[in-house]
């Protein structure tokens, strides 16, 4: 139905990463990261990344984003701001601005907010 590009990015599995915050895990601060990186548990805070971040189905992030790419299955309250591709999927919410080169939201995604697509 739809043709992303990365569409490797949208089919990941918990094996493809090094680091992931898990269910139980409640976070307060900053996060800084360069490899890819999945949130399942809660953040509050800040979160600097170079490199590839995703927000599970059940976890609930409050913080502004700065990645390079972000697929958003589960809850953001803050402002994301990808360096190539923002994806939220039928589950994800997003409560806040998005700047990024591409924005897919699916059927059924929640967002409220300014969407500023910037030049590829």
């Amino acid at each position: 139905m739809f043709d992303v590009k990365d569409s490797d990015f949208f089919d990941v599995e918990e094996e493809d990463f090094d680091t992931i915050l898990a269910p139980d895990i409640n976070f307060r601060g900053t996060i800084r990261f360069a490899k890819p990186f999945m949130i399942r548990g809660n953040v509050s805070g800040t979160i600097d990344a170079t490199s590839d971040l995703v927000v599970d189905t059940n976890a609930v992030v409050n913080a502004g984003i700065n990645a390079s790419r972000v697929l958003v299955r589960g809850k953001v309250e803050g402002d994301i701001r990808a360096k190539d591709v923002v994806f939220v999927t039928s589950t994800g919410s997003v409560t806040g601005d998005i700047v990024s080169k591409e924005v897919v939201l699916e059927p059924g995604a929640h967002f409220s907010g300014k969407c500023t697509m910037t030049s590829k």
